[in-house]
């Protein structure tokens, strides 16, 4: 039987439950069953399956649809990986630093507790790369002895660049992105925390080579744990950058990237808790509708809030202060960090596998057939929990609209399993809440849509030999695998799952796999740099696209400009030379 039919057949079967109220099938041993009936027999908490919502084959997400977008940033929260791959973060997130995380602060000279708003990093190696001088270095350790209320910035949120790092931060110190000030750092942290005083907020947390936080007050919620004076190498880098790399300092900026490194992936720099109830996404089309014709036509990497209209930054300034001035706690009590992470989990290797499988260049039509046979295996291990037993399967010859709903209910009830239960809780949820609900919603659905149509075409195509099916003509499996593949690879990059990401063959003992990051690979334009804290003369220079941190940086070997907007993974040395570039 052909692909083609077999598609048309589902897409006629998906459209008869719309049409129908019941549909009666006959099994084996059974008369009159329902595939409807039985789904809300199987499972009592189910909500019941509407015979009037469409659950068709060929329903493609909505060109503007952001829930893939959301449920990929919520699950990146402060993981290192993800948001190096995409610097630019579309989210405030609500959190607390508790009780007793350390938080490390490192200056060149200075021997006073700062009395102005700075930043600390979260690991002391991160610390340590600020602590620059001739042969030694200062290094004050600060322990948290209350909760520290702080808003979080996904992303690089810290990297200094144009492209749109800082857009949101901007956004809460200035009213608006300001891209020309990506590197007024000092007056960054400062309006930020005079905003955030009068809600109490002690900090902000950004991502920079590791995590950060921008610490507003260092005699309010923490105590000195040392403050102490390290023996480091010697280092003159000042302005201009020096031209030279001087091995001593690439080891201290390789461990302090090594420092993020360790929060990878989930769960993350989990010494900050974020409060996914007050979640703000910029992906939000009710919240920034403005943003949905500037993302148009864009990568995902080119996505960033510059753009956004003044009445959507009004309305994002409005929920975020309900948010930060709410009563606590709020919500309907779901995890939905786990949650979302479960599905992930679920589903990452096993597309993953099935993908590997498929991309088999062999021509040889039974070499063809074993690995469709394979694949389709694979396909039946993702749906198992939800082949009901009263699954009938036509015969491949059967003709009329009935011959293929029957792969209807087993993508219904895959598709909702996970959220059937906790929609009854929405009266209970916060806007926040609701919209994380839709984009786990969004993003199962068109997993299990395109998973159960692939399985549902193998099963009618014979590949699958817990559903023997006899067929009526020769099996095109060279157009099948096609087909899969194409399938397959957008459902992947639809979801775009950073988990999926990864160095292959894997790394040696001596090696860590690798994504370009500031401020290593970030491009640089030739020629001297001016000082940081005239950043508006520096933005006077046409071809100064690129700075380094307020304390500067010496010059770091250049990476395609393609690795850079959509980094690659690679494996690099742990032990010099690195071979960053």
């Amino acid at each position: 039987m052909r692909y083609q039919s077999l598609v048309a057949a589902l897409s006629l079967g998906s459209a008869a439950l719309a049409l129908h109220d019941q549909f009666p099938i006959n099994i084996a041993g059974e008369t009159g069953a329902r595939p409807l009936d039985v789904i809300n027999s199987n499972s009592g908490h189910l909500n019941s399956i509407s015979s009037n919502e469409q659950w068709s084959f060929d329903e493609y997400p909505p060109e503007n649809v952001t829930g893939n977008l959301i449920f990929n940033t919520v699950h990146s929260l402060l993981q290192h990986w993800p948001n190096t791959r995409h610097r630019n973060g579309h989210n405030i997130v609500p959190g607390v630093i508790p009780i007793g995380t350390l938080l490390y602060h490192g200056t060149n000279g200075s021997h006073m507790i700062p009395s102005e708003p700075e930043w600390t990093a979260m690991d002391p190696e991160h610390a340590i790369f600020f602590s620059r001088g001739n042969g030694s270095g200062w290094l004050l350790t600060l322990a948290a002895t209350r909760p520290l209320k702080v808003l979080y910035f996904d992303g690089s949120s810290a990297v200094k660049i144009l492209e749109g790092t800082m857009d949101i931060q901007d956004i809460i110190a200035w009213g608006e992105p300001r891209p020309e000030r990506f590197f007024d750092e000092r007056e960054r942290i400062d309006a930020l925390c005079t905003w955030g005083k009068e809600f109490g907020i002690d900090g902000f947390a950004r991502m920079e080579m590791s995590f950060e936080v921008m610490l507003c007050d260092f005699t309010a919620g923490v105590e000195v744990v040392s403050f102490v004076h390290l023996t480091l190498p010697r280092d003159d880098q000042s302005f201009p950058f020096s031209t030279s790399l001087d091995p001593n300092t690439l080891i201290r900026t390789f461990e302090g990237l090594h420092s993020g490194l360790w929060h990878n992936r989930y769960p993350g720099d989990s010494r900050i808790v974020l409060d996914l109830t007050g979640l703000i996404s910029l992906y939000d089309t009710a919240l920034a509708p403005s943003l949905i014709s500037v993302r148009a036509g864009l990568e995902r990497p080119d996505h960033r809030v510059l753009g956004i209209s003044s009445d959507d930054i009004s309305q994002v300034m409005r929920k975020l202060l309900e948010v930060i001035t709410r009563p606590q706690p709020a919500g309907s009590g779901i995890d939905w960090k786990t949650l979302i992470h479960v599905i992930v989990d679920r589903y990452a290797d096993r597309l993953e596998l099935t993908q590997y499988l498929l991309n088999v260049s062999s021509s040889d039509p039974e070499e063809l057939l074993e690995q469709a046979k394979l694949a389709q295996t694979q396909l039946r291990v993702m749906l198992t929990p939800y082949l009901l037993h009263s699954t009938a399967i036509p015969s491949a010859d059967t003709l009329g609209i009935y011959s293929s709903q029957w792969a209807s209910p087993i993508f219904s009830l895959c598709a909702r399993t996970h959220t059937s239960q906790i929609t009854n809780l929405k009266p209970l949820m916060t806007s926040s809440e609701l919209l994380l609900l839709k984009a786990v919603e969004d993003a199962t659905k068109e997993i299990c849509r395109v998973t159960t149509k692939m399985w549902a075409v193998g099963v009618m195509s014979g590949l699958d030999t817990l559903f023997p099916v006899e067929l009526n003509g020769d099996l095109d499996v060279t157009q099948i695998m096609d087909d899969w593949r194409q399938d397959i690879q957008k459902l992947m990059s639809w979801l775009d799952w950073s988990v999926l990401i990864k160095c292959r063959p894997a790394c040696g003992p001596e090696e860590i796999c690798f994504l370009s990051a500031w401020p290593i690979n970030a491009p640089r334009p030739e020629g001297p740099f001016p000082s940081p804290r005239n950043s508006q003369s520096l933005m006077n220079s046409p071809e100064a696209q690129y700075v380094t941190d307020r304390v500067g940086q010496p010059r770091y070997p250049a990476v395609p400009a393609e690795d850079w907007g959509l980094p690659q993974p690679r494996c690099i040395r742990r032990l010099q030379p690195y071979g960053f570039d």
